[in-house]
């Protein structure tokens, strides 16, 4: 299981990879997923910009889709650093609500999500996820 530090680490090196050229805010993101056999495994992304802003993906989003392509689909945390491009993060950088509505799909019940501050449970973020 990987620490918290450790997450939160991997999305802070992950920022480096941001394709920020519009807004120059670049975010990183790391998820610990596991697979049906109990594998665990971090899954990392950047935000990719795009001159067609709807085309645009965030890091969160990234992450999530690398490691459901890889049949990890239960997710245990999600670490979260962003901040203006070439600088430290100043302050926490929560996920978008379009990346929790798409995280939720995936989030196992004691899902944590970590950020500069500190660490949060999914559900404290976002209590009332849409499902069909």
């Amino acid at each position: 299981m990987a620490t918290t530090g450790e997450l939160f680490s991997a999305a802070v090196i992950m920022r480096e990879y941001s394709y920020c050229v519009y807004s120059r805010f670049s975010v990183g993101a790391a998820i610990e997923a596991v697979n049906d056999d109990g594998d665990r495994r971090v899954f990392t992304g950047c935000n990719v910009e795009n001159s067609s802003f709807g085309g645009t993906i965030c890091a969160e989003r990234t992450a999530a889709v690398k490691a459901v392509s890889a049949g990890y689909t239960t997710f245990l945390a999600a670490a979260v650093s962003g901040g203006i491009a070439g600088e430290e993060e100043k302050s926490d950088t929560f996920p978008c609500g379009i990346c929790l509505q798409f995280m939720a799909e995936f989030a196992a019940p004691d899902m944590r999500i970590i950020l500069k501050s500190g660490t949060y449970r999914f559900d404290e973020l976002f209590p009332n996820k849409f499902s069909l």
